[in-house]
């Protein structure tokens, strides 16, 4: 497998709260999106075996993690008879790699991970193209999000939160790694919509991955996070961070997580999972999108991918081609409707 450095990145606004971005800033997000994916290129030999997988977000986020994983159990296997190179492409939630991906049309050798996250960036930043009109090739996983706070908070508990937030919603800066209508906005929208808080007054900041997310809750400039759990396990084995509750049906398995009770065990009548997939290229043939979806259906049944699922706590939530590109349609109504119902479309 080999690595590439992140080339460029681009920073969304942190207060994307109440207000529509005008159409000439829209505009220029579009051309600086665009501008960032042109250079953000990829070296491989197109008449070999060989493939890339773009990750939208930076090296050890929840995008970074599912694909290298599909990655390495492929080239375990020895699935698509070649390697892969990987390359992280940062910048505006997601919207530069996906730019590079519509911009390799026909490229028969290129996959990119993806997610809810991505839907969401694809509107804000003004894209005008969804998910959906590349080539869906499978929806691998889904994935709990959790409520993250510094190990010195005074919140104990998602009751001692909750009791805060609704007293004034606006005082209490929460975050996530996504954008507006990614998995980490949404989150926080749906469970103050739970907890009787009017989502329009949500105090929430966008940062562009894990990492940032966590310097954010460590320097104290946000003071509740929400994200998927997997990126983090380092700083809540270490102490750093505590974890309020997760958003599963279920409790997670494991020493570490299994000790994190739901929302719903908390009293709380919310249930929220994020996503992840794989997009090859528009304009690829039937033909070799059959063969792509082959290559990921081979994976989904390996031992490697069996243990990626087991230790990162992912949930199987296979699906390929028609079944994953009406699945997409389903995730941007989804999205698209919070957004409006937010102001923010």
């Amino acid at each position: 497998m080999r690595h590439t450095v992140p080339r460029s990145t681009m920073r969304l606004p942190a207060g994307l709260r109440r207000r529509r971005a005008p159409r000439l800033a829209a505009a220029v997000a579009v051309a600086l999106v665009a501008t960032l994916a042109t250079g953000c290129g990829v070296t491989r030999d197109d008449e070999g075996k060989d493939m890339t997988m773009l990750i939208p977000n930076s090296p050890g986020g929840g995008y970074d993690q599912t694909g290298r994983a599909a990655v390495s159990s492929m080239e375990a296997g020895d699935i698509t008879g070649g390697t892969f190179e990987v390359s992280n492409i940062i910048g505006a939630g997601g919207s530069v790699a996906l730019t590079k991906l519509m911009n390799a049309e026909g490229d028969t050798h290129t996959m990119m991970t993806v997610g809810l996250g991505v839907v969401g960036s694809a509107y804000s930043m003004g894209q005008p193209y969804k998910l959906q009109d590349a080539t869906p090739l499978a929806q691998l996983i889904e994935d709990q999000e959790g409520v993250l706070v510094p190990a010195d908070s005074p919140y104990k508990t998602i009751d001692d939160f909750l009791a805060d937030w609704k007293q004034d919603p606006g005082s209490i800066a929460v975050g996530g790694g996504s954008s507006p209508g990614g998995p980490d906005h949404l989150f926080p929208m749906q469970l103050a919509g739970a907890a009787g808080i009017d989502p329009n007054d949500v105090r929430y900041v966008a940062y562009d991955g894990g990492g940032p997310l966590t310097s954010a809750l460590l320097g104290k400039k946000i003071k509740v996070g929400f994200s998927g759990l997997g990126e983090f396990e380092g700083q809540i084995r270490a102490g750093e961070l505590r974890v309020l509750a997760v958003s599963g049906e279920e409790r997670l398995e494991g020493e570490v997580f299994g000790k994190f009770p739901t929302l719903k065990e908390s009293g709380v009548d919310l249930v929220f999972t994020n996503w992840r997939g794989v997009l090859a290229p528009p304009g690829i043939s039937e033909k070799r999108k059959q063969e792509l979806i082959a290559y990921l259906e081979e994976m989904h049944e390996s031992p490697e991918w069996r243990k990626a699922l087991k230790d990162n706590k992912w949930i199987d939530e296979f699906k390929t081609g028609d079944e994953f590109t009406a699945f997409l349609e389903e995730q941007d109504a989804r999205v698209a409707d919070t957004l409006k119902e937010l102001g923010l479309l």
